[in-house]
């Protein structure tokens, strides 16, 4: 079992890392621009740029719905769908309010795109034990 957990979080930061870093930037509106980019080539391009999101969903299969496995399921969609949400009211909409603006251009740390890394492994342990 100890090793299915360390091949499974392993698995899992290295998904994670190649989806920071295609996402990463200076601002939020940074982060949306760059995802805008791959939305307007194709919404499945988009989707499919996120494999931690498919991770998250054969690992609920495997470990048969357990309650961990199925709140990363849902953090990771809720994620999913928070950008789309983002990407639709700030480039296709233009609907922008001024503190929306303030929060979205206000820098954010080094570290805060990595959050998912510390995070979600927690998931995958409390799943396997």
């Amino acid at each position: 079992m100890e090793n299915s957990i360390i091949i499974y979080t392993v698995l899992y930061i290295v998904l994670e890392l190649y989806e920071v870093q295609w996402q990463k930037a200076q601002t939020i509106m940074g982060m949306l621009a760059r995802m805008y980019e791959q939305y307007k080539k194709s919404v499945l391009l988009f989707l499919v740029m996120h494999p931690t999101f498919y991770f998250a969903i054969w690992f609920m299969l495997e470990t048969n719905y357990n309650g961990y496995a199925v709140a990363l399921l849902s953090f990771k969609a809720a994620d999913i769908v928070t950008k789309l949400l983002l990407i639709k009211k700030v480039f296709i909409d233009g609907d922008l309010d001024e503190q929306m603006q303030l929060s979205l251009f206000t820098p954010i740390g080094p570290y805060l795109p990595y959050m998912g890394i510390v995070l979600y492994p927690f998931f995958i342990y409390m799943a396997l034990s």
